[in-house]
């Protein structure tokens, strides 16, 4: 569908991408005011389906350094960009202040269709990556809508730095989230009884167990909501290749980690690039 989405600026923090007849598609907050202790960062919520179904949830008191739709890294550099307490191997979770920050710089397009802006990543005063993030919405149907997410983080630090999960870097076997977050709302996963409702991964996977940590194209979230008992599809899919999926169903939380069971070194002046898609469909 070509129909323009309009773009309306709140305020000094955040943007909205709304659909024609008006209704909120996505509230994007480029400014966040979250404590430092969740490693603040710019993040969607609320992202709602077309059908006006609210699809994420922010700051979950389970783990409120769950920022509905947003972009971290576990550690980087040994700081927590993800938030919440630090794992170091044979101590568990540690209260260790160590969590960084990502920071509005600039916009380089802010239209119906496309953001972009420059994003600082920091650990204290030290910015260690440059970030040109950009987020692509369009109406694909009557019942479709998708997000085209991507990302160019530049190291521009005089050092190499290595991107770790707890997985890769402490040993804590399945911990490997890191990337871009999905914090959903705590009733998309109720399954009820209902076969058709749960996690679903390219080829013919089917459940949590089956899909996390395995490596597909693409994961999808079938699921019924309160209180309409609309029926909604949440697809999710990387552009260059196959990911090993990191899925919790009972939270609900999927995240596209960009490494796997080894560390990633991005060496000073080097660029990691993101290209991901998020599709949502009422059904």
């Amino acid at each position: 569908m070509s129909d323009a989405l309009p773009l309306a600026t709140i305020d000094d923090q955040a943007v909205e991408i709304r659909q024609p007849n008006g209704a909120l598609l996505m509230r994007y907050v480029f400014r966040p005011d979250t404590a430092a202790s969740e490693a603040p960062r710019p993040y969607a919520h609320p992202v709602c389906s077309l059908a006006g179904e609210v699809l994420t949830n922010f700051r979950p008191n389970d783990h409120p350094w769950h920022h509905a739709l947003s972009f971290t890294i576990t550690s980087l550099a040994g700081r927590n960009f993800w938030g919440g307490g630090t794992y170091r191997s044979g101590e568990g979770y540690q209260d260790l202040k160590n969590q960084g920050t990502q920071h509005h710089v600039e916009w380089l397009s802010q239209t119906p269709e496309k953001l972009s802006h420059v994003i600082e990543w920091r650990a204290g005063e030290e910015v260690l990556l440059r970030e040109v993030r950009t987020l692509t919405a369009r109406i694909e149907s009557a019942q479709t809508w998708s997000l085209r997410w991507q990302a160019e983080l530049e190291n521009v630090s005089d050092q190499a730095l290595t991107c770790a999960s707890y997985h890769s870097g402490e040993g804590l076997s399945g911990s490997h989230y890191t990337g871009l977050q999905f914090r959903g709302a705590r009733d998309l996963l109720d399954e009820h009884g209902d076969d058709s409702i749960g996690i679903f991964a390219s080829p013919d996977l089917q459940g949590e167990k089956a899909v996390h940590g395995t490596a597909a194209d693409w994961m999808e979230w079938r699921a019924r909501k309160d209180t309409t008992l609309r029926r909604v599809t949440l697809r999710f899919a990387n552009a260059t290749g196959p990911l090993h999926w990191f899925v919790r169903r009972h939270n609900p939380l999927v995240a596209f980690p960009f490494h796997y069971d080894r560390n990633y070194a991005l060496l000073p002046g080097a660029v990691l690039r993101i290209d991901h898609s998020l599709t949502f469909t009422d059904q």
